[in-house]
């Protein structure tokens, strides 16, 4: 009896340790081709930053990132991708999701499975709510609206127009500058919610000139398009005309600044990062992040949420021994988490599984040794503002 024991024993501590022995499986979706597969690769090169620095296992597993390529803001592509993840390889984590719609899509899937999914960009305000397995360590673009628009309060800013991508990040972000800014007294003028395929900013531009308000608030996803919104109000000469460019970090993305040139600088937007932010870790993950990268591009805001998204995983990750497979248990050491992050303090808040973190407000410069968003002024740990 006592030997049957003693190899029952055996045959349990075995099994245990094979178990722990396994693989630590991410499900990465993100866009890895087309237009925006900058986001992907940020993404990607965030989570290699924080892995050369804390290594590339965590309670025993090494860590296996499963990449698949959504393309760009493609709900029915995410879905089967996340299907796949879940049924065929067994994820422990999904990561990523670059776009909301991708986001929404991949909600239902989490819930039935029990898979926690960890955003690293998606920002519309309402993705925690569609799943009690969905936690975000990127940003809300309601936080971001919130912050530009209370600085444009202080100032002598009476009225706006306002331009947007017309789908559901674009609506959010500007919903909340409008109900901020007007709640600070000040009259949205006018307001153009543009197609996302292709659109033609100048004759936009146009009509905004002609409306004279005091400030254009824009918004539009990071990139090419973002940057050819940006040119046609140079070209249309509303600079000239004294018609402020207020917009959040998707205007002046750290990614494409360089590219971006003098059109950039003067820029006044709010953000939670600047590769330009002034701590010791932001100056660390830099400098990690442009070795991996061989320095172009600059790590920007997808970048630190990936790397922040492995920080939680590891955290929880070595909480429970290595063992996630109960993925309730996993949300629960999720929810209210605190840590510092290269952007600066961040919680994943016990309300709403949502990030609550500082707001930046920065002005573009050239420093000299490039463009840089410089940041002059704080508003600490925001709530998202997105949900009231």
């Amino acid at each position: 009896m006592a030997k049957f024991a003693a190899t029952l024993l055996a045959t349990v501590l075995l099994a245990g340790h094979a178990v722990a022995a396994e693989p630590l499986k991410l499900g990465f979706v993100a866009p890895m081709s087309g237009a925006q597969a900058e986001y992907g690769l940020q993404m990607m090169n965030g989570m290699k930053t924080y892995m050369a620095q804390h290594g590339d296992t965590v309670a025993g597993r090494e860590v296996e990132i499963i990449v698949k390529d959504s393309g760009g803001p493609n709900p029915d592509v995410a879905k089967r991708l996340t299907q796949e993840l879940i049924v065929r390889d067994k994820v422990d984590f999904l990561v990523g999701y670059g776009f909301s719609p991708n986001a929404f899509a991949a909600a239902p899937l989490a819930t039935d499975s029990e898979t926690p999914l960890i955003i690293f960009n998606a920002a519309t305000s309402s993705i925690p709510t569609k799943s009690p397995f969905i936690a975000r360590v990127s940003m809300t673009l309601a936080q971001h609206a919130y912050g530009i628009a209370k600085w444009a309060n202080g100032k002598d800013i009476k009225t706006v127009y306002t331009l947007y991508a017309d789908y559901a990040p674009g609506r959010d972000a500007n919903a909340q500058f409008t109900k901020i800014f007007k709640e600070g007294g000040g009259e949205i003028v006018g307001e153009i919610a543009v197609p996302l395929s292709s659109p033609d900013f100048g004759p936009y531009m146009q009509r905004i000139k002609d409306a004279k308000p005091d400030a254009i608030f824009m918004w539009f996803p990071s990139g090419e398009l973002a940057n050819t919104m940006l040119k046609a109000y140079r070209a249309r000469g509303l600079d000239e005309d004294g018609i402020v460019a207020l917009g959040t970090s998707d205007l002046v993305d750290d990614n494409s600044l360089d590219s971006m040139g003098a059109d950039a600088v003067g820029l006044i937007t709010a953000a939670h990062y600047s590769a330009a932010h002034d701590s010791e870790l932001n100056k660390a993950f830099v400098e990690t992040y442009n070795e991996i990268s061989g320095g172009s591009p600059r790590p920007n805001f997808m970048a630190v949420a990936a790397y922040d998204g492995l920080a939680a995983i590891y955290h929880v990750t070595e909480e429970l021994d290595g063992d996630v497979s109960d993925g309730a248990k996993v949300m629960e050491l999720l929810t209210g988490l605190t840590f510092e992050s290269p952007r600066g303090p961040i919680e994943i808040s016990a309300e709403d599984r949502d990030i609550v973190q500082n707001i930046y407000i920065r002005e573009t410069k050239d420093t000299g040794d490039g463009l840089y968003n410089i940041e002059f002024e704080t508003m600490e740990m925001v709530v998202d503002p997105g949900k009231e």
